[in-house]
């Protein structure tokens, strides 16, 4: 009996523990995240992310070649700083890693037929990618897609396109200035930029880039893209852990995820390859949930974000409720009227 008693006691604790795990909002992001399909949006949005990502910088460097091809340190910084953003996607200076050699970009034509073609390229999967992550974010947030004309909302999505890139060229030139910066006033100290100290010191300044980079990028995702009305303190919560995994994912990605395939070029090429796909499932995912933190957080609060749809779906469960009372038949519902064909049609090959 003491036995019985005693594990009767433990299963009781594991139920309250478990219960008690259930009631964290990690636990309740995850589970949120899982049932709007979290993890299939964000592989889609991945998909079409990494095309983008080639196109923007064939068009990028091809730009950029006009002005620092003949500056060796501006050019690696730039490398740098897009290896910081995307780990493993440019060769660095040695030849070593990466997919695309840093010349070939440079030399590109940006007003030939090639770049033309390339900035169009990168226009239409711009476009097409904002309008994906606006339906992935208003799903996280339960929310129908946005209603508005087609036309416009496709030159909305151009707008924002163009003002995206024109916050990741800031961020650029930022980036450089700040390690052109950091290393002047590490030679007026007497300091080698490639010590300890120099090595940390700028790391430091390109990771604070980096995250307000993110927070500012994420924040205009969930805000101005989806165009969802999220409260500016629910925001700034999201954006900021959303950045801060951003940061992570891409220090843990340039020490160990890109880049490992040994010596071998063709194993070294093949890693690099799926090392990407993976790094932007990753990024893509971590933005998403960064997402349902939000909308947990607005669900917890009851703040409603659409009172029209929220009305709408009152008004359907109303009439549900109604013609239950009233014994009619429910409407027919998508997912289950295919199993029910099938189990009529079977009844009547056994009569």
């Amino acid at each position: 009996m003491a036995e019985s008693g005693s594990t009767e006691s433990l299963g009781q604790r594991a139920a309250k523990l478990f219960a008690r795990a259930q009631t964290l909002r990690p636990v309740r992001v995850a589970v949120h995240y899982i049932e709007v399909r979290g993890p299939i949006l964000g592989s889609g949005l991945a998909y079409s992310a990494i095309f983008a990502v080639f196109a923007g910088l064939y068009v990028g460097f091809a730009i950029a070649g006009l002005v620092i091809s003949g500056d060796i340190g501006l050019r690696q910084s730039l490398i740098s700083f897009v290896n910081e953003n995307v780990p493993g996607l440019i060769q660095a200076g040695d030849g070593a890693g990466g997919a695309i050699d840093p010349q070939d970009l440079l030399n590109a034509d940006v007003f030939g037929w090639t770049g033309a073609f390339a900035l169009a390229i990168l226009l239409v999967i711009a476009v097409s990618w904002l309008g994906s992550a606006r339906d992935a974010v208003r799903g996280i947030f339960e929310l129908d897609p946005l209603e508005a004309n087609f036309a416009l909302l496709k030159l909305k999505d151009l707008g924002l396109a163009v003002a995206f890139g024109a916050v990741l060229l800031v961020s650029a030139l930022l980036s450089v200035a700040g390690t052109q910066a950091t290393g002047f006033a590490l030679g007026l100290l007497g300091i080698d930029e490639d010590s300890l100290v120099g090595t940390v010191l700028g790391r430091i300044v390109t990771l604070t880039i980096m995250f307000a980079l993110d927070a500012s990028l994420l924040a205009g995702v969930y805000r101005i893209l989806s165009g969802v009305p999220i409260p500016w303190r629910r925001l700034r919560g999201g954006a900021l852990i959303g950045a801060a995994a951003l940061g992570g994912l891409k220090v843990a990605a340039s020490a160990s995820l890109i880049g490992a395939g040994g010596t071998n070029p063709l194993l070294s090429s093949f890693t690099v390859i799926i090392g990407l796909l993976i790094f932007f499932n990753l990024i893509c995912q971590v933005i998403l949930i960064a997402a349902a933190w939000i909308a947990v957080g607005i669900r917890d609060r009851g703040i409603v974000l659409d009172p029209a749809l929220r009305e709408k779906r009152l008004d359907e469960a109303r009439e549900l409720i109604a013609a239950h009372r009233r014994g009619e038949p429910e409407p027919p519902q998508e997912p289950a009227a295919g199993p029910r064909r099938r189990r009529t049609g079977s009844r009547k090959r056994r009569s």
